[in-house]
């Protein structure tokens, strides 16, 4: 806590699996401070949710080691996660721009993170999913956003 006090500091990085750093967390986010946390696949989900990001170890070790990513289809709820996210942020054309629904994916599921589906980008993630339309829309600057909704 002297850390915090300090007003020195910008964030914090709580590695832990266990759910004793949920207050400290909780009491570090209220200050105003990004709390990133890292731990194992059987972390508390009270933890992981005080947390602004959370990364797992798991993701991280088979990032640095595998060859050939997971399937997808291993992996639950992801279509639920992700059409929720684009009916919530959708224009009335009913497409959205990727990086408000990756925006608003990441502050409902602090944990979630596109490692934990085999892709290391959220971009190539959607593209892999036969129920979303993916589009790359230039706009006027010539800056290409991906677009993406619901088929």
């Amino acid at each position: 806590m002297d850390l915090l006090y300090a007003g020195n500091v910008d964030g914090f990085c709580l590695v832990s699996s266990d759910s004793d750093f949920t207050r400290l967390a909780t009491r570090l986010r209220e200050a105003g401070k990004i709390v990133y946390g890292l731990g194992e696949r059987k972390t508390p989900e009270p933890f992981i949710a005080a947390c602004d990001k959370f990364i797992f170890f798991e993701v991280l070790k088979r990032s640095a080691e595998a060859t050939v990513l997971p399937q997808v289809s291993d992996v639950p709820d992801l279509k639920e996660l992700l059409t929720h996210a684009i009916r919530e942020t959708a224009r009335d054309s009913g497409w959205a721009r990727l990086s408000t629904v990756g925006g608003l994916v990441s502050k409902m599921h602090t944990s979630f993170d596109p490692r934990n589906y085999g892709f290391k980008k959220l971009s190539e993630l959607v593209r892999a999913q036969p129920y979303l339309d993916v589009v790359d829309a230039p706009d006027a600057t010539g800056f290409v956003h991906v677009e993406v909704r619901s088929k």
